[in-house]
C-alpha cells in the first residue's frame, strides 16, 4: 500500500514568506481522507494489474495524484472563507487561525503548486492531462457558483442540486480516476468506466456528507453538526423535505428557515428542523439515492480488468454507504 500521507509530507515548501507557506503546510498536514490521490493511484493500478510500484509507473502517476490533492485543499481554503466555516478536520480553518486574506492568498498559491506538480507527468501525457485538469477546475468553480446562487434562489429543485454537486464535488473524483487510468495506458472505454465510477461515488459521497452534517458524530465528522441547517444551506435533505412536506409541515419548516443563525436559536433550530426531517424520512430517502449511485459506480467496475486494485475500488464504493465521519 502506497503511503499517500508520507508523499504529501515530503513535499517541500519555501521557508519565506512564512505567512504564505505556513498555512499550506498546516492545511496539508491536517489529514483528511486523501480520497482523490488514492483513487488516482488505484485507477492506474487497476489498468496495469497491480504493477504501479513494481512496474515503475508510480513516478509517472504520483505527480497527478498529489496535484489533485493540493488542488482539492486549495478549494477548501476558499470554501471555508465563503462559508465562514470555523472548523475543518477538527482544527480551526485557515481564515480563523490567520485571517481571510491569508486563506485567499495561500489558496491561490496552492492552485499554482498543483499545476507545478503536474510538470512531473510524462511529457507525452501532459497535454491531455492538462486539458482534463482545466475542465475539472472550471467545473468545480462553476459548481461553487451554482451553490452560492442557490443561497439566494427562492426555489431549487433536487435535479438542480444534483447537477451542482456533480460539478462541485463529483467531477474531481471522476477526473482523478480518468487521469490515473490514462497515464497507466487505459483504453477509451476503460477511461470512461473509471470516470463514471468516480462521478457516481462522488454523488453518493456528497449526499452522505449532507446526511452526516445533521446526523453525524461531531467527534468523528471533524466539524460542528447542524451547520447546514443553521445557515439554511440547500442540501439534499432540505430540498427533499421541501418537496415532500404537506402545506402545514412546509410552513413550519419555512418558519424555522427565517430564524437567524444566532447562538440564541442555534440548538433550537437544529433540533426543530431535524425533527421535521425525521417525520418526513428524508434521511432514508437520501440513503436510498446514495445507494443507487453507489450501485451505478460498482457496475462500472465490470468494464475494467479484474484484480486486487479493482476490488479496492469495490470496497471504497461499498464503504461509502456505511461512512460515519
Amino acid at each position: 500500500m502506497i503511503d499517500i500521507n508520507k508523499a504529501i509530507a515530503q513535499l517541500s515548501w519555501p521557508q519565506e514568506p512564512r505567512g504564505l507557506y505556513e498555512p499550506i503546510e498546516y492545511t496539508l498536514a491536517s489529514g483528511g481522507k486523501r480520497l482523490r490521490p488514492m483513487l488516482t493511484l488505484i485507477a492506474a493500478d487497476t489498468i496495469i494489474n497491480g504493477g504501479l510500484i513494481n512496474g515503475g509507473l508510480l513516478d509517472d502517476v504520483m505527480p497527478a495524484a498529489l496535484a489533485l490533492e493540493v488542488f482539492h485543499n486549495f478549494t477548501l481554503l476558499h470554501d471555508d472563507v465563503m462559508d465562514k466555516a470555523e472548523i475543518r478536520r477538527g482544527r480551526p480553518t485557515v481564515h480563523v487561525k490567520w485571517n481571510d486574506n491569508t486563506a485567499i492568498l495561500s489558496g491561490d498559491q496552492m492552485l499554482i503548486e498543483a499545476y507545478k506538480l503536474l510538470e512531473g507527468i510524462p511529457a507525452a501525457k501532459l497535454p491531455q492531462v492538462l486539458q482534463w485538469f482545466n475542465q475539472m477546475a472550471t467545473g468545480v468553480c462553476e459548481g461553487q457558483q451554482y451553490d452560492m446562487d442557490f443561497e439566494q434562489a427562492a426555489q431549487v429543485s433536487i435535479d438542480d442540486y444534483m447537477a451542482m454537486i456533480e460539478k462541485k464535488t463529483s467531477i474531481l473524483l471522476a477526473y482523478a480516476m480518468k487521469i490515473g487510468g490514462y497515464i497507466a495506458g487505459a483504453t477509451n472505454e476503460q477511461q470512461e468506466a473509471l470516470y463514471q465510477y468516480g462521478l457516481h461515488i462522488g454523488l453518493a459521497f456528497q449526499i452522505q456528507d449532507d446526511i452526516l452534517d445533521v446526523y453525524g458524530d461531531p467527534k468523528t465528522f471533524g466539524k460542528a453538526i447542524g451547520g447546514d441547517i443553521c445557515c439554511n444551506k440547500k442540501t439534499f435533505l432540505l430540498l427533499t423535505a421541501l418537496e415532500n412536506a404537506d402545506d402545514a409541515t412546509k410552513a413550519e419548516l419555512l418558519q424555522w428557515l427565517l430564524q437567524p443563525a444566532s447562538a440564541e436559536h442555534y440548538e433550537q433550530k437544529i433540533a426543530a428542523v431535524t425533527d421535521i426531517y425525521n417525520r418526513l424520512n428524508v434521511r432514508e430517502t437520501g440513503e436510498a439515492v446514495m445507494e443507487e449511485h453507489t450501485s451505478i459506480a460498482l457496475a462500472q467496475l465490470d468494464r475494467l480488468p479484474q484484480n486486487d486494485a479493482t476490488n479496492q475500488l469495490r470496497n471504497i464504493a461499498e464503504q461509502l454507504t456505511i461512512r460515519k465521519s
